[in-house]
């Protein structure tokens, strides 16, 4: 209930933390928490991969509750009154973060990005209520104010990933909140969309509008953005405005004058294998979701030791090919996909013995009780979970792919108790577990902190080295590894370059 509050209160929140912690299972995220967000205040929130941002983020939305201590507070100001919990207030609170854009993906809820946006209005994950005229005019100032009116009839589960963001942002603002939680929102995003949403962050300052983002890179710090805070290890280190010495205690530089867009790969790549086996194929290759085309008449070979990139803008196709590539998509009529060893009769399973794959929504599929260790033994059977308890061969291998990739400490723990970071790593072990020879990896760094994304670069390069095949698909030229031999660059799901890596 609330209490008496001063007169002429802002009609956004003001939120007061104090003495917050929170543990989950046996594992502390946030300790001794102490921040206050005031209307008109726009707040970077940043930290290495487990430092607990994400759960900080629940914990102010009131998705989360801290664990007792006897002197936790959470004070929210609102219209007047003041709230000593969430209720009351939570309803003015928009949170948009990568749960949120898989939860549709794991529930199939494949509206139109206009009815989706539309939930925001009546507050509901999925529609309910009509939309009436001046929702409709609402739906389409708010589309047109993200420069994505054309994706308004376009079934969700049909978009790229980074047009999913932008629609969900769209729907968080239809919700007219008194405060904007904002969780790795620029993950996924090609340049295009991605000065779509600077363009939107930027002209926040016209409002008193609070808002909290969080980032692991410093290009995707808002130059509108007002004041910074830093966790380590669950305890808010540094809190106060930005400024360059802010951002380098972050990020560990300054802010970029110019958009990031890294270098060509250098004098490292290997040279293409002549002759080498063909692993997989596509011939012709269309493919369609929903009664959408996604993908139109490519051709593509991957032989082994080839490392091709795949890039593009949001929607281009890049997801889908890897899906396809995989055997989550069938190509259409009049065209054929052809792996090695993978004759008419044989099992899919045969193929995804041998390969590696990570995606946005493997992290969606696996249940978030299963803990770290059979997470990455389900990749010895290309499977969401086990079938069976691992033998204790299995288990064993799976631990040396979790020590691989500096996971030990973390075979017990359920996936609950993990940042979306971690578990990108966790992703990444399982990939490795069956030593594959053939890595598909869709936008594998994303949500990935710095210092985590060099060394599951150079993990990727010494594979590359060893003679492993990958696909990846990514937005960030600095990714591409240096091992790189061929790019396939792709719009409205047709070629528009398909051979050697251009210098």
């Amino acid at each position: 209930m609330p209490v008496k509050a001063a007169a002429g209160a802002a009609r956004y929140l003001d939120v007061q933390l104090a003495h917050l912690a929170l543990t989950l299972g046996t594992t502390p995220v946030l300790r001794d928490i102490r921040w206050r967000i005031r209307p008109g205040e726009r707040w970077v929130l940043a930290g290495g991969n487990g430092a607990g941002k994400t759960q900080l983020l629940k914990l102010i939305a009131g998705d989360v509750w801290p664990t007792p201590t006897g002197r936790e507070r959470r004070v929210y100001r609102w219209r007047g009154a003041t709230y000593v919990q969430p209720e009351g207030v939570k309803e003015s609170i928009a949170y948009l973060g990568p749960e949120r854009q898989d939860r549709y993906e794991r529930y199939d809820w494949n509206f139109t990005a206009a009815a989706i946006v539309g939930t925001g209005i009546h507050r509901s994950d999925i529609p309910l209520d009509p939309l009436g005229a001046p929702d409709r005019r609402r739906i389409a100032t708010l589309l047109a104010r993200l420069r994505i009116t054309a994706l308004a009839r376009r079934r969700f589960l049909t978009l790229s990933y980074g047009e999913r963001r932008l629609v969900l942002l769209a729907r968080a603002l239809a919700w007219q909140p008194s405060l904007l939680l904002l969780d790795e929102v620029a993950n996924g995003l090609d340049a295009a969309h991605r000065d779509r949403l600077m363009r939107f962050l930027e002209s926040t300052p016209r409002s008193v509008l609070p808002w909290v983002l969080t980032t692991h890179r410093i290009e995707d710090v808002p130059a509108s953005a007002t004041h910074i805070a830093i966790l380590r290890e669950g305890k808010l280190v540094h809190r106060g405005r930005v400024s360059a010495a802010s951002l380098r205690k972050a990020f560990g530089a300054a802010r970029p004058t110019t958009s990031s867009a890294g270098t060509v790969p250098g004098s490292g790549k290997r040279k293409a294998v002549g002759g080498a086996t063909p692993l997989v194929s596509l011939r012709r290759a269309s493919v369609y979701v929903d009664g959408v085309r996604l993908l139109a008449g490519l051709d593509f070979t991957l032989h082994e030791g080839d490392c091709w990139v795949v890039h593009g803008v949001n929607g281009a196709g890049k997801s889908t090919l890897l899906r396809t590539l995989y055997g989550d998509h069938p190509v259409a009529v009049g065209g054929r996909i052809e792996r090695a060893g993978i004759e008419p009769g044989v099992p899919l399973s045969e193929f995804r013995a041998w390969v590696g794959y990570i995606a946005p929504q493997l992290q969606t599929d696996h249940p978030q009780y299963l803990d770290v260790l059979d997470t990455v033994g389900s990749g010895l059977h290309a499977s969401i979970g086990l079938n069976e308890p691992l033998t204790d061969e299995e288990a064993r291998r799976a631990r040396r792919a979790l020590a691989d990739f500096g996971l030990a400490a973390y075979a017990r723990r359920s996936l609950r108790a993990l940042s979306y970071g971690q578990l990108r790593r966790v992703l990444f072990a399982r990939a490795w577990v069956a030593r594959p020879r053939l890595l598909l990896l869709d936008e594998p760094y994303a949500g990935i902190d710095t210092p985590t994304r060099a060394a599951l670069v150079a993990r990727v390069e010494a594979l590359l080295a060893q003679g492993l095949s990958l696909v990846i698909a990514t937005h960030h030229r600095a990714e591409w590894p240096a091992g790189a031999t061929h790019e396939l660059q792709l719009q409205d799901g047709r070629t528009v370059y398909c051979g050697p890596v251009r210098r």
